[in-house]
């Protein structure tokens, strides 16, 4: 390294235009991965799940079972775990399409109401019934269709993901010996990919469960207030606990809108605020914690990258935020030694922990 005049080091880049770099790397990366989004989410979501479900596989070889056994085993448990979520979505939208003609009635008063009101506030009746109109059930179950249909159409993206699970079930059987033959020369990158994959299980399982408490006390919320359907808007709620931070806004609509229709703006209130209560507590503020202690992530990280991935991916990436952000903190913090100092501020107690440690001076005489 050669030292200029000034006492500078010469021969490396500074350090704003190395941090520059990054910041452009990562743009370019990001548009790469969105312009590929129809491909990528689906690879995304096919290596969550083959990681969640891969200790079944290996749990089933080590009680003597046949190689193939534990792949037919994973791939059973991943293929209906894919159509339960299809055949959930399916038929919240499908459902939720057919219930509302039958509150046109309904519609008809809510809508004359807003435009009474609105008059009241001192719109001209022209200007009300303009603004009510866009109100229609009509519109709206049209684009549950628009919705409906492209979940349809989606077959090609499914094909793809049931090919690929394949393809990683079957990799995945000598995946481990792969690794433990890398370690011998890689252990900081094999311990990344571990790491990785043992807090995707861990995330998975802590979502899950809350994803269950919350859905129960939903649908018990649900048929106390009289609200069409309380099973299926149940199971919504479970499926959308695994988008973090807002995810329960998305169960949240069509049981609010049924409430609406069903005993007006109050009953819609008592939707909105049961749902609050019971999500908002659990999904915003003690899952969070929960996921952060468990996987290293912390709560404004979280949020962040439900942003992030989400933009990137769309739909498909809000689901997945958290494990892409464990897989990219893996690859990118975890596998370099020169980063491991980034750890604590991502959330990472373990990490924070064991700094403490170290940095704590030895008692006097046991040095």
């Amino acid at each position: 390294m050669r030292i200029s005049s000034t006492g500078a080091p010469t021969g490396f880049l500074a350090r704003p235009i190395v941090i520059l770099l990054g910041l452009a790397s990562i743009v370019v990366a990001a548009a790469g991965i969105r312009a590929f989004r129809d491909t990528l989410g689906p690879t995304f979501l096919a290596l969550v799940l083959v990681v969640t479900v891969h200790p079944l596989q290996v749990r089933l070889r080590r009680r003597g079972a046949p190689g193939w056994v534990g792949i037919i085993a994973v791939m059973a448990t991943i293929y209906t775990i894919l159509v339960g979520l299809v055949v959930a979505l399916v038929a919240s939208t499908a459902r939720l399409i057919t219930l509302l003609p039958d509150y046109g009635v309904q519609s008809d008063n809510l809508r004359n109401q807003a435009a009474q009101w609105l008059e009241g506030l001192g719109v001209q009746p022209e200007q009300a019934s303009a603004m009510v109109s866009r109100l229609d059930l009509s519109e709206l179950s049209g684009a549950l269709q628009h919705l409906l249909s492209g979940l349809a159409s989606a077959g090609s993206n499914l094909v793809f993901l049931v090919t690929l699970v394949f393809f990683l079930t079957i990799d995945g059987d000598s995946f481990s010996r792969r690794l433990d033959v890398a370690a011998g020369s890689r252990p900081l990158q094999v311990g990344a990919l571990r790491e990785f994959s043992l807090n995707t299980r861990r995330y998975v399982a802590v979502s899950s469960l809350f994803g269950l408490i919350v859905a129960a006390f939903d649908v018990f919320a649900l048929h106390l207030l009289e609200i069409p359907l309380p099973l299926l808007w149940g199971l919504l709620s479970f499926i959308t606990n695994y988008i973090p931070n807002i995810g329960f806004v998305v169960g949240l609509i069509p049981p609010a809108l049924l409430g609406l229709l069903e005993g007006g703006v109050a009953r819609m209130l008592w939707v909105v605020a049961v749902y609050s209560a019971i999500n908002m507590i659990a999904q915003s503020f003690i899952q969070p914690k929960v996921v952060g202690n468990v996987v290293g992530l912390s709560a404004t990280l979280t949020f962040l990258s439900l942003v992030f991935w989400a933009f990137v991916l769309g739909p498909l990436g809000a689901l997945l935020a958290v494990p892409m952000t464990l897989l990219a903190k893996a690859l990118l913090i975890d596998a370099d030694p020169g980063a491991q100092w980034l750890r604590p501020f991502l959330g990472d107690t373990a990490a924070e922990a064991a700094r403490g440690d170290a940095s704590t001076p030895a008692p006097p005489g046991r040095e």
